[in-house]
């Protein structure tokens, strides 16, 4: 059985854990209300606040600019003014995937915990004890009964994550952009591992 979090920062190489901090994911913990998944903690502290392949964007909890924290403030303050009851079948994700009600940042509600420049947003579903994520594309949706290091994963290699025909796939190395800590930081990319892709 395939280690994903392995298998990423395989991927990704070493970790740099430049802004690891505990205590910045208990603040974080405890102003949610939930707890994060630890392979996501993981990741996260190992290589953000990043952007990789040049559309996902991970942010961190200890980081003044590219706060985890406050991007999920943000996105759920966002996300809780859309009309849901207006939305067709089709687009709803309460009657695409069972949900019984449809809220963000609540116990039971979706929390989004990465994104990309393509308008995607990747929730957690952090009430189920099987890691459950579902990812908003264009209006449409797409489930994941994942960790978020397999997502992670799969996305890198060009499987279809946010939804049909939707493979962000570079052949090659992983490429990697630290997110600039200031106005005028302009990090340079570099690249993970060969992949044999």
């Amino acid at each position: 059985m395939t280690n994903y979090l392995l298998a990423v920062v395989a991927m990704l190489g070493p970790a740099q854990n430049r802004f690891a901090d505990p205590a910045a994911w208990d603040r974080l913990h405890a102003d949610l209300g939930i707890q994060l998944p630890p392979d996501y903690r993981v990741l996260v502290d190992a290589y953000a606040p990043i952007r990789l392949n040049g559309h996902l964007y991970l942010h961190h909890p200890a980081t003044a600019r590219w706060n985890l924290g406050q991007e999920i403030r943000e996105s759920i303050q966002a996300w809780s003014e859309v009309p849901w009851d207006d939305l067709d079948a089709d687009e709803d994700p309460r009657q695409l995937f069972g949900l019984d009600e449809l809220s963000f940042g609540t116990r039971n509600g979706l929390w989004p915990i990465a994104s990309t420049d393509r308008g995607e947003t990747i929730f957690l579903i952090a009430a189920t004890s099987v890691p459950r994520l579902l990812v908003s594309y264009d209006e449409t949706w797409a489930e994941h009964r994942m960790s978020f290091a397999e997502w992670l994963y799969r996305y890198l290699i060009g499987e279809d994550m946010t939804g049909p025909n939707s493979a962000a796939f570079y052949p090659g190395p992983v490429q990697m952009r630290h997110l600039p800590m200031s106005a005028d930081e302009r990090p340079e990319p570099w690249y993970g591992p060969d992949r044999g892709m």
